[in-house]
């Protein structure tokens, strides 16, 4: 399943829902600059929120799943479980694939005045969301409600629930970047299983202790989610841990800084000059389970597939940060909730009782457990569920301590065309056929095209 396949597949679904309802997408197309104003004036009242949760009321409940592991299992779990403690409210949790899918679902319901009423996206999808008008501010809901303090769920998560002052999604899905690796194989290798390598120096020297015949010694997957593994690279070569590839506002971007050349040279260096992995692209999915299956000593991925890889993986296995260069740094990955705005009041009101739910502490440490996400809240880390969990398995703890060190993932306006001509590019550097610094320039030239509207 692969995390950013939608970008391959949405333009010619940004087309037909730019040809229906006069709305753009942000997927292949170019979106309205100034959306933000009408969207703003959706939400509900207190009033009507305290009316609505009395009636009774049925939600369509969308969520991808794109990792390993009993996603499925677990959410709708939880949604039962809220149907019980709130009789009037039924929710229909329905499974839409892999995040690709999901977000051509909900794209196609917008198109059709017919959205879900309550979704999990990516957090990449807020400007898309926002250009299209189809998504409700939460803040009148955030202020009545003492029940939900953002400032508990770690800043990292929050960066991209927010713009223009505003908050349209709540964390609860969510991961980083980490370093898996197989502490069997270090030990083979003569490596000291408890200390796993810290800086680009190390991990080089460490993949070449580690290939042996029959496995590589690191994974790095390049396809679809090459950009978020770039946007890894980058940050940790930066001094200035506040540098991202995006501007804060969605409107810019910076690929083609030294700093993101170095990254991407490093990056095809480990497999072109070093051989301590494959040549080529590496297929998302293909990762794990090459990890799991011992083809691979180490590999970087997302800490979303930890349950995957404790339940599976037949040998005892380690969890750090991706190694540095000159700072640790990760970008935060996974989705939020979203309640959007073509849907009743009252539906609106029921959704925001289900999304506050689903991400309280006790069950943000009950996903966490189940699924490997990171539990997106501080205090799910004080509940009993959670000081079990990691004292029995401490590696759930170091996606949460690389928090400090992580930024949000790359997120723009007309953000499909964005994003992708930066994959593109970085997959044809990985392929051969064209150098870093020649890639970057080109996908900064494409992105600064898409994003030409928004700076009028």
């Amino acid at each position: 399943m692969q995390k950013h396949l939608k970008w391959l597949l949405l333009p010619t679904v940004g087309m037909t829902l730019l040809a229906g309802c006069g709305q753009p997408s942000t997927k292949g197309t170019t979106a309205s600059p100034n959306p933000s104003s009408s969207a703003s004036s959706a939400s509900t009242t207190p009033a009507e929120s305290a009316k609505a949760t009395n009636e009774p009321v049925e939600l369509t409940f969308y969520y991808p799943v794109n990792v390993g592991g009993p996603v499925m299992k677990v959410i709708d779990g939880m949604t039962n479980k809220f149907m019980e403690s709130h009789p009037n409210i039924k929710v229909k949790p329905v499974y839409t694939g892999n995040y690709g899918d999901n977000t051509i679902k909900i794209q196609s319901g917008i198109q059709a005045k017919q959205p879900p009423d309550v979704a999990v996206m990516m957090s990449t999808e807020l400007y898309s969301m926002l250009d299209s008008n189809a998504i409700i501010p939460l803040d009148d809901f955030i202020a009545k409600d003492p029940s939900i303090n953002i400032k508990d769920f770690y800043p990292a998560f929050v960066e991209d629930t927010q713009t223009g002052g505003k908050t349209y999604s709540i964390p609860f899905q969510r991961s980083t970047i980490v370093l898996y690796y197989n502490k069997e194989m270090f030990k083979e290798a003569g490596l000291d299983p408890e200390k796993p390598p810290k800086t680009w120096d190390d991990l080089i020297e460490y993949a070449k202790k580690l290939k042996r015949d029959g496995h590589a010694g690191l994974e790095i997957p390049g396809n679809d989610d090459s950009y978020w593994m770039l946007q890894l690279f980058a940050l940790q070569n930066h001094t200035d841990p506040k540098v991202n590839l995006m501007s804060s506002d969605g409107k810019k971007v910076m690929f083609d800084q030294p700093e993101n050349v170095e990254a991407l040279q490093f990056w095809l260096d480990l497999s072109r000059k070093h051989k301590v992995m494959a040549e080529g692209i590496i297929d998302w999915a293909t990762v794990p389970t090459d990890f799991i299956q011992g083809k691979t000593a180490m590999m970087v991925h997302t800490s979303g597939n930890l349950t995957n890889v404790k339940n599976n993986a037949k040998f005892d296995f380690g969890v750090a940060f991706p190694p540095m260069k000159k700072q640790f740094g990760s970008p935060t990955g996974g989705g939020n909730m979203y309640i959007f705005k073509d849907t009743e009041p009252k539906k609106q009101a029921a959704a925001w009782e289900f999304v506050k739910f689903m991400t309280e502490p006790e069950q943000a440490a009950q996903f966490s457990v189940g699924t490997g996400y990171v539990g997106v809240r501080k205090s799910a880390f004080d509940t009993e569920t959670m000081k079990k969990y990691a004292a029995s398995f401490p590696q759930a703890l170091v996606a949460r301590d690389q928090l400090e060190y992580a930024h949000a993932e790359l997120s723009t306006h007309n953000h499909g065309k964005v994003s992708t001509a930066l994959t593109n590019q970085i997959q044809a550097v990985l392929s051969g056929t064209i150098d870093p610094a020649g890639a970057l320039k080109k996908a900064q030239e494409e992105a600064e095209r898409a994003l030409a509207p928004f700076n009028k």
